[in-house]
């Protein structure tokens, strides 16, 4: 079968089990049906189908697929239906084709608005859009129709039509327009010059409604310099809505604004996907811009509550009065869900040497990442050794060989678009307590100040006592212990605090011991101050130290007071013939270590007479 006609039945729907076995079928006739839907497939036993007719059915939208396995049509008539909409790329996989009728249907936006709703029609010779309700026409409406030669928008309240949206049609023969509703303002300028250079007027009615200086005058006759742009009757967009990401079950907006200088009544419209909403919940108001007195500022608000992933879509406003409409950008709103625990880390405590095993996993969309921090930081003492393991798939983080520097907070932390959660878990390490330095043998002389240290380590921090044999040492005037007993310190010590000392280091994982053997012997004038030498804590450091402290300082008195005397010598030997020590006064020093000259002659009628003292300390006089 190559030719069938099903017109004036009451089908409902195309699918692929209405036209099974058809696969001969060059031409289908299913005007005047009540067909409102084409299924995924419906087409697939039509793949030789040349010429197939829908008008007069009940179709409101051309969805991308709706015609796929059609590649072979060359007629294609959608007349006197309801379409609205016809999605990018509908026309898919129909090179073929050279003849589309889409008359008296409800089209708008395709052709104001949308771009690429005709690609792939690289055959296409014939397109008729009559009696639709297209009032302006979009600079990429008609994109991809190089090889068109007639085009029909007549019957249509076309109002504007933006410069070059014909460009592509460079075989265009016939072009018609019927419209007495033209903005002649300088955005339509170019349209009359553009129609008579490619002689296409002859089928083109244009007549202007605005400006009333030209109103009701052909676009033809009226001079290039009358289209000009002095007001602003047509709305246009001054803010658009903007992307937004939301959380499950939060509450958003949508805001859209356009400018008009006409007092015409104004339409707001809000659609999600291409598709109007029709009972969306909006507030719309308007305010008189600040720097043109005569221009209002409309403004349409879409609230959303409780979003849900079935509010996730592409919205965008529709703002209409008299003179056309202006559509804003498409402003994309994307769903979130927080994260939320499914396994948090949990405090763990185990022993040096074995594996260490922290848990973590979330839920959330986007699916969250996990990442893990160590006391607040990223610095991992397991990491920079190679001993720290995570599975990008999986839910553990292991260190293994553990040691006790891995000892810490660790901080999981899921976070995806919509924000972030985190969980702390402590890992303590137990490690049996050892010394970081050795305990050793000591021999001092009676009297001296003995200083033992026990610096131990462990996890618990061990708990140190000291014993003298078998006994415990408490606190007396001469024994002393810092806190933590990690020293002990015994000062002017007797012959009976020789023997063993031992340091007992004690916690959880059990108790270790270090062993000092302390020898006496008497004290001596060598051995004492060789004691006294010893340790940065004992009292003999600090006598040395004042011992030195006297012995430099009587150095430099007695350089001081060298360096005085070569001076006074000096004046003696250079001055002879004018210098006249007086009888009366001693040329040597007093026992008192005062020494006076008296300067005379020429130098003293120059100065007056001085007498300069000076005092020193002879052989360290305690009389200094």
């Amino acid at each position: 079968m190559q030719v069938l006609h099903l017109e004036h039945n009451s089908l409902t729907e195309v699918n692929s089990g209405s036209l099974y076995g058809l696969r001969s079928l060059q031409q289908l006739y299913l005007s005047n049906n009540s067909i409102s839907k084409i299924r995924s497939g419906g087409w697939s036993f039509c793949q030789k189908l040349q010429e197939l007719v829908l008008s007069s059915n009940n179709l409101t939208r051309l969805d991308e697929g709706s015609l796929a396995d059609l590649g072979s049509l060359t007629i294609l008539r959608l007349s006197h239906n309801s379409i609205n909409l016809i999605t990018e790329e509908a026309f898919k996989g129909l090179q073929k084709l050279r003849i589309l009728e889409l008359d008296h249907n409800e089209i708008s936006g395709t052709i104001e608005d949308t771009h690429g709703a005709f690609r792939g029609l690289d055959s296409l010779n014939k397109l008729s859009l009559f009696g639709n309700k297209i009032k302006s026409v979009a600079r990429n409406a008609f994109s991809g129709l190089g090889a068109l030669e007639h085009l029909n928008l007549g019957s249509n309240a076309m109002r504007s039509i933006q410069e070059e949206a014909f460009a592509e049609m460079k075989m265009l023969k016939e072009l018609y327009i019927h419209s007495e509703s033209f903005l002649c303002d300088c955005h339509l300028k170019w349209l009359p010059s553009w129609v008579t250079s490619r002689k296409l007027q002859s089928n083109v009615k244009a007549l202007c409604a605005h400006p009333e200086s030209i109103q009701n005058k052909s676009i033809f006759s009226v001079p290039a310099r009358s289209f000009v742009c002095d007001d602003l009757p047509k709305p246009h967009i001054t803010v658009h809505p903007e992307k937004t990401m939301a959380v499950v079950g939060k509450d958003i907006r949508f805001s859209c604004s356009a400018a008009s200088s006409s007092s015409s009544p104004m339409t707001f419209v809000w659609k999600k996907d291409n598709e109007i909403l029709h009972n969306a919940e909006t507030e719309n108001f308007a305010n008189m811009r600040e720097k043109d007195g005569d221009v209002m500022v409309y403004t349409t608000v879409l609230y959303l509550r409780n979003v849900t992933f079935d509010h996730e879509g592409q919205y965008q406003c529709i703002i209409t009065n008299h003179f056309g409409s202006t559509y804003s950008n498409k402003a994309g709103l994307t769903v979130n869900v927080l994260p939320s625990f499914i396994k948090t880390p949990r405090d763990n405590t185990i022993r040096t040497g074995t594996t260490a095993r922290l848990e973590c996993a979330a839920n959330g969309y986007p699916s969250p990442e996990i990442a893990w921090q160590k006391d607040g930081g990223t610095d991992f003492p397991a990491a920079r050794e190679r001993r720290m393991h995570v599975m990008p798939d999986d839910d553990v983080f292991f260190i293994t060989d553990v040691k006790s520097e891995d000892m810490g907070v660790y901080s999981c932390t899921a976070q995806n678009a919509a924000g972030s959660i985190s969980a702390n878990a402590t890992l303590t390490i137990l490690e049996m307590p050892f010394l970081a330095h050795p305990l050793e043998d000591r021999t001092v002389s009676a009297g001296a100040t003995l200083a033992l240290q026990c610096k131990a380590s462990g996890s618990p921090p061990p708990r140190i006592t000291w014993l003298k044999g078998d006994e415990p040492l408490v606190m007396t005037e001469r024994h002393h212990f810092t806190p933590g007993n990690q020293l002990l310190i015994i000062r002017n010590v007797l012959q009976e605090d020789a023997g063993k000392y031992t340091c007992e280091m004690s916690n959880t994982l059990g108790t270790e011991r270090a062993y000092s053997h302390v020898s006496i012997f008497p004290a001596s004038g060598c051995v004492l101050e060789a004691n006294k030498m010893e340790g940065t804590m004992t009292f003999g450091i600090i006598t040395i130290a004042v011992v030195c402290s006297i012995v430099l300082t009587s150095l430099v008195w007695v350089c001081i007071i060298y360096q005085t005397r070569k001076k006074s010598e000096e004046y003696s030997v250079t001055n002879t013939d004018e210098t006249i020590v007086p009888p009366d006064v001693p040329s040597y020093l007093s026992s008192q270590g005062t020494a006076y000259i008296l300067f005379v002659g020429p130098r003293a009628e120059q100065e007056p007479k001085t007498k300069k003292e000076i005092t020193f300390c002879p052989q360290l006089s305690p009389a200094c």
